[in-house]
């Protein structure tokens, strides 16, 4: 197999990178130049967001398949896919669970209505961006060459976005620690690692249209703070805390507490981000590797690192102040 990976240096795309080279297939990454690409993959170096900044994809190609993890405005979706439709065999796009439109009940599947969006567009939110990527993909490559990955929270690593490495880095402090209950209140994800592995699956297979690619079995936010603490090896005290007296601190669940959505107060925001049915992708093969795994290997990449992970500079920065928790315990 040929692949282009439109990015291919950073997290999901370098996720991809790593298992197709590790399959033996030829991989090509377009970039920006800004992080170094995986060794042994071709290089084109380009800015879709400016002008003529596709020049680089003109004369490249054929590919079996193109993935693309653009999260920004569709227009550049659409722009690279309309060029390469036509030495492209099948478009993967990484989209979101977002794309579904609110409120969402918990089960919902790749049938349930999703938000509007235009392949057209430029800036606008995020669930509308991705919407808008998707249209794009089908615009160029139609419904039977498109593979739509809806996938929900992405960990693992390689995480710019920093949720799991801020739960592993405060946790590795140890001392008492903010742990927001209730402890059974369920999480699902997908390891970066594992939703590539199944997007080169699938367009191998020549798989097409929208799947909800999460854990369907869904584990427990008590299960992932545990893992972190026998990750790191600290001394950390899990001070498990009611979800109303987190919320009444006035701490923003899934941004100063990441991941963590309180099911009972929160229905909705749970439901849409941790209530997806991916039984459809389960069937197709979607095989999640055990937390335990996930947990330490991103510890291990981060301890690689000097304990700081990279992040995105389009994203805001997560995590709970010191001052803020300590409040709450009480110290």
């Amino acid at each position: 197999m040929k692949l282009l990976i439109l990015g291919g240096t950073e997290f999901v795309g370098r996720a991809a990178a790593r298992a197709a080279l590790d399959r033996g297939w030829e991989v090509t990454v377009f970039h920006r130049g800004r992080h170094p690409a995986p060794a042994g993959a071709h290089e084109l170096i380009g800015d879709r967001t400016e002008p003529g900044g596709l020049a680089a994809l003109t004369g490249g190609g054929p590919w079996d398949a193109v993935l693309d993890t653009w999260s920004a405005a569709p227009s550049a979706v659409r722009d690279a896919a309309r060029l390469l439709a036509g030495r492209t065999d099948r478009h993967v796009y990484v989209s979101s669970c977002s794309v579904y439109a609110w409120p969402v009940e918990e089960g919902y599947d790749e049938d349930t209505p999703v938000v509007d969006g235009s392949a057209d567009a430029g800036d606008v939110p995020y669930a509308e961006a991705k919407r808008g990527g998707e249209l794009a993909a089908l615009d160029a490559y139609g419904a039977d060459r498109s593979l739509l990955l809806r996938a929900g929270l992405i960990i693992g690593p390689w995480e710019n976005v920093g949720r799991l490495p801020w739960w592993l880095g405060r946790i590795a402090r140890g001392g008492p620690v903010l742990a927001p209950g209730p402890q059974s209140t369920p999480i699902t994800y997908v390891d970066a690692r594992d939703l590539a592995e199944w997007a080169l699956d699938a367009a191998e297979r020549g798989l097409s249209g929208p799947y909800n690619v999460v854990r369907q079995d869904r584990a427990t936010i008590a299960e992932l703070l545990q893992e972190c603490v026998r990750a790191t090896g600290a001394q950390a005290d899990l001070r498990w805390t009611p979800a109303a007296t987190v919320l009444d601190a006035g701490i923003d669940p899934w941004t100063e507490l990441p991941v963590w959505i309180p099911r009972a107060e929160r229905p909705d925001e749970h439901a849409m981000m941790h209530g997806a049915n991916a039984s459809r992708a389960q069937a197709a093969g979607l095989r999640i590797r055990p937390l335990a795994e996930t947990v330490h290997d991103t510890w291990a990449w981060l301890r690689s690192l000097g304990g700081t992970a990279p992040h995105r500079p389009d994203r805001p920065p997560v995590g709970l102040p010191e001052e803020k928790e300590a409040r709450v315990l009480g110290r």
